[in-house]
């Protein structure tokens, strides 16, 4: 009987001591827990007043040890340690110092630094550059507006010829701000590099590397991005463009459009397409912009007269990571200009929702040759209503009308002034902007109204719907408390156009969707 409480007792023993062993750890933690509070418990009395603590910060201390204690059970098992998302246990090691340190000077004043880093927008957006002569070229991108607005950044030219045996030529470079002050995060810049009249820029055609020096205008920290804008391989420059007794254009008129974007009509694009390939005549090319506005209904209505080689389509939906105004149109327009300058005679700007118009008697051309003296002229508007049509052949013949068939009212409210569109001689444009350009050498007329007007269907091309919303047959009504007169002039050459589409293309948009 001894025996056996004996060999209980040694049982005891053992269960005791692996207990105890099995759960060392965490004894030890919660020893050391209560040896640091007991000692803080002995020194709070000694402690100064002005130094307190709450029951808040005990919970928080206690907390934290509860965490440390689950933490060291889980190591146990997973090797590679969780960190917390809020709090990281192991800081980054720097190989350099922080920049922005302070130095007392030798008069008492504290020297601060400040560093930058990152970029809030780009100092130089390239889009492109062109020759424009034998000692000139243009480069057309964005940059950032506060940095033109509030800084003085300078543009250098600098061409590198291909035969390092040659001189570098360097020249500063004259930057032309296009938007009106309507830019947003970037404005459009254009950087015209015209080197010396005495200088003939790669003239052996052996070829080179046209560099940009662009600077943010810091003087102190002399920032400076050099960026090659031009390469000229061998052989590839034909100097007879710039001679102006030679001159050959491939087109008497070259439409260049600005950006298109949102969900644009099929059938309004395939009307305006139609109607302005009818209007200048064989010698004529279209140039568009895809800024997100040509869909694949779109591009089926456009098709046929890119096969016929009468239209280009530039996809620009990259340049929507820049934040310009109206999808950086004033950048496109001036890419165009210089990019098709010497192939057209006249170039013309104005929107996909406006019809150009000549009297009955006149024609594109007599009226182009009237205007000859000048290197610009603008044009009248004609503002004509997006929602009310002439119901004058009964509703079922209108609806089956197109659009500049039945949007036969006209606004006639009294305006101080109405915007304008324009066509220029593009070989004296050094800039252009979205209603007229104001960087030219020649003359600009303003009053040809009797000679070329445009109509304009504002909002008519973003709808994907019939645009009637109100049918009328009166000469003069007045809607929504605004004047409007009928004024059939588009509408009596909507015959005339069909026909035209039909001979050009055949049917093969004859079921083209709204």
């Amino acid at each position: 009987m001894a025996k056996e409480r004996d060999q209980n007792t040694k049982d005891n023993k053992n269960l005791l001591i692996c207990f105890l062993w099995n759960f060392s750890a965490e004894l030890k933690l919660a020893l050391m827990a209560l040896l640091v509070l007991c000692t803080l418990a002995t020194l709070l009395p000694f402690l100064p007043s002005s130094f307190s603590i709450s029951a808040s910060d005990l919970r928080f201390c206690i907390s934290r040890i509860a965490v440390n204690s689950t933490s060291v059970n889980s190591t146990a098992v997973v090797e590679k340690p969780v960190l917390d998302n809020a709090v990281m246990t192991e800081k980054p090691v720097l190989d350099k110092p922080p920049l922005s340190e302070e130095t007392v000077l030798s008069n008492g004043v504290i020297k601060r630094t400040f560093t930058g880093y990152g970029w809030a927008a780009y100092n130089f957006v390239l889009m492109n550059a062109y020759r424009g002569g034998v000692n000139t070229f243009a480069v057309i991108g964005l940059s950032s507006k506060p940095l033109h607005v509030y800084a003085h950044p300078t543009y250098r030219c600098e061409w590198i010829p291909l035969n390092q045996s040659d001189n570098r030529i360097l020249t500063d470079g004259t930057k032309i701000l296009t938007d009106w002050g309507y830019g947003r995060v970037y404005t459009t810049v254009v950087v015209n590099c015209t080197f010396p009249s005495t200088t003939v820029i790669n003239p052996n055609n052996t070829g080179g590397t046209l560099l940009l020096h662009v600077t943010t205008g810091d003087l102190d920290r002399n920032i400076t991005d050099s960026i090659p804008v031009l390469t000229e391989t061998p052989n590839t420059v034909d100097f007879t463009l710039y001679e102006s007794h030679r001159r050959r254009e491939k087109y008497d008129y070259l439409y260049c459009g600005s950006s298109l974007y949102g969900n644009l009509s099929p059938q309004r694009i395939r009307e305006w397409i139609a109607y302005h390939v009818r209007f200048f005549g064989e010698r004529s090319h279209f140039v568009l912009h895809d800024a997100g506005g040509i869909s694949e209904e779109v591009f089926e209505v456009l098709k046929p007269w890119i096969e016929l080689g009468r239209v280009t389509i530039h996809d620009i939906r990259d340049q929507e990571r820049f934040d310009g105004y109206y999808h950086n149109q004033f950048m496109v327009v001036n890419d165009c200009l210089h990019r098709y300058r010497f192939m057209t005679k006249w170039m013309f700007f104005f929107d996909v929702d406006e019809f150009l118009y000549v009297p009955v008697k006149e024609t594109i051309s007599s009226v182009m040759e009237s205007l000859e003296e000048y290197s610009q002229f603008t044009i009248e508007q004609m503002p004509m209503s997006s929602q009310l049509c002439y119901d004058g052949d009964g509703p079922a013949r209108t609806y089956r009308k197109w659009g500049f068939e039945k949007l036969a009212y006209r606004d006639v409210k009294k305006v101080p002034r109405r915007d304008r569109k324009y066509a220029v001689q593009p070989r004296n444009v050094f800039a252009t902007g979205v209603h007229m350009s104001q960087n030219l050498q020649g003359k600009t007329y303003h009053r040809a109204e009797g000679k070329i007007r445009y109509f304009h269907y504002h909002g008519s091309i973003s709808q994907r719907r019939e645009p009637c919303r109100h049918l009328y047959n009166g000469t003069r009504i007045v809607h929504e408390n605004n004047p409007y007169v009928l004024d059939t002039t588009m509408r009596d050459i909507g015959l005339a156009v069909k026909t035209f589409e039909i001979r050009t293309i055949g049917d093969r948009l004859l079921r083209t969707r709204q």
